[in-house]
């Protein structure tokens, strides 16, 4: 599909309304194809996201600082990206390069050294051309009632947004939900 030629904004916002959520799924069920993980996600405290010259929504991208435990080592910050959605309309024209980009431009300044994000294997090529690698050990996270290991539900991976960060080892344990 061709670049698209229209005029588009950046903005940024909090939380997702349902109304903005509702402008970006359209009549997709599960534009994320997560739903046959039976998980619940945390809402991202943060988006980056591109409207078009009408001022729909047409791409996002959320962020959350979360506590991840590495081992038996002490809980660190993590900047989570997750929600990543362009629509149907406009997908094949690069706004999830840029959305990320973005994101990833905010990320870098809210204070932790590294990134992650959870996503299905098909998509893992999309986060690998923006630095991501995958956690290679088992990956814990909460649900209401359970500890979950999503290990083999796609992939968890990993980037650092600041000079000379690494991912520590450890089974990985995300103290809450998912991303």
């Amino acid at each position: 599909m061709a670049p698209y030629d229209q005029p588009m904004e950046l903005i940024e916002f909090g939380r997702l309304s349902d109304e903005q959520y509702a402008a970006l799924v359209g009549d997709e069920a599960d534009p994320w194809n997560a739903a046959e993980f039976g998980l619940q996600w945390l809402p991202k405290e943060h988006h980056v996201a591109i409207r078009d010259d009408d001022g729909r929504l047409v791409a996002a991208a959320g962020l959350v600082v979360v506590e991840v435990q590495f081992g038996a080592q002490p809980p660190i910050a993590v900047v989570g990206l997750g929600g990543v959605i362009v629509t149907a309309s406009h997908r094949g024209r690069g706004f999830g390069q840029r959305v990320i980009s973005e994101a990833l431009s905010r990320a870098e300044a809210m204070g932790p050294e590294i990134a992650m994000l959870f996503c299905r294997a098909e998509s893992a090529g999309l986060y690998r051309r923006h630095g991501f690698v995958e956690v290679l050990g088992p990956v814990l996270v909460d649900q209401p009632d359970r500890i979950v290991e999503v290990s083999g539900m796609g992939a968890t991976m990993w980037r650092p947004l600041k000079a000379g960060a690494r991912l520590p080892d450890g089974i990985v344990k995300v103290n809450g939900l998912p991303f």
